[in-house]
């Protein structure tokens, strides 16, 4: 048990490592909280730091996880396209191929295709991967429909009344929202943006803590409860044979006053018997 314990605790330091030499090298498209509806590219950069394909099917899916999310299906990967996602990268998706969305044809991106460009390979083929961020989509979606009551409201005061303009406040407050949203022209900005390092190693390398710290402890309990359960056992062991003990002390006294009643018994007959002979001869 005790092994077992230790060699859990060794395989959990060796994930940790893994995981921060890993993305150690990796890079964020567009950008480090810059998502397009929720999705982002992640890809991993060499020495010189140039970008190459360096993750199977397999290590695409736990490289989003151990960045805290979910790696992007087709459909969202579909959604971030038509808000403005372009990339010249083939990257795995949760259906377990890769895809390239563009928006415009390209000879050298995607075999000069538009939309999502797919490409069924072996799992074991290497990509970049498609990450999904669920509380950012969320968060992007809502600033859509704030922004779309705020556009609406504003066009109906201006139809009502031409003659009034909007107040500062109002159009601060529209300015604010809109520009949180990945419009067109902000994502071509943001397309031509180098990607930034990955801001996500923290979540993992405590994750990985957490379950160092649960293991460490659940080992602590067995190893505690085996204590317990060994010195239960002994206490037993030790009672049954102090009960042994006495019952063998019992049994040898009972034997011995038994002999010893039976030794006076005979005592007496034979002195009764002698007495009974010289009464005989003395008659």
């Amino acid at each position: 048990m005790f092994w077992l314990c230790f060699t859990s605790l060794l395989s959990v330091t060796a994930v940790t490592s893994d995981q921060k030499t890993e993305t150690s090298h990796i890079r964020i498209f567009p950008a480090a909280n810059q998502s397009i509806a929720g999705v982002f590219q992640v890809s991993n950069f060499n020495n010189l730091n140039q970008p190459q394909y360096n993750f199977n099917a397999s290590d695409a899916r736990k490289l989003c996880s151990s960045l805290g999310v979910n790696i992007a299906s087709k459909a969202q990967v579909q959604e971030a396209l038509t808000r403005g996602l372009e990339t010249c990268r083939f990257g795995w998706i949760d259906e377990h191929f890769a895809v390239i969305p563009r928006i415009k044809a390209l000879s050298t991106c995607g075999q000069n295709r538009k939309g999502l460009v797919k490409w069924r390979a072996s799992v074991t083929q290497k990509f970049d991967v498609f990450c999904f961020n669920e509380s950012d989509a969320a968060t992007q979606l809502k600033d859509a429909a704030t922004d779309s009551l705020l556009n609406r409201s504003d066009y109906s005061r201006k139809t009502q009344f031409p003659s009034k303009t909007a107040s500062p406040t109002q159009t601060t407050h529209s300015t604010s929202s809109s520009s949180s949203l990945p419009s067109s022209s902000s994502t071509s900005k943001t397309i031509d943006r180098e990607a930034q390092p990955a801001r996500f190693v923290g979540s993992a390398q405590s994750s990985a803590r957490v379950k160092a710290i649960l293991i460490t402890s659940m080992c602590a309990l067995l190893l505690t409860a085996i204590i317990i359960l060994a010195y239960i056992k002994m206490r037993r062991s030790r009672a049954l044979s102090s009960d042994a003990k006495q019952q063998q002390q019992e049994y040898i006294e009972t034997e011995e006053w038994t002999c010893g009643t039976n030794v006076k018994e005979t005592n007496e007959t034979a002195q009764e018997d002698e007495r009974m002979q010289v009464e005989e001869d003395a008659s």
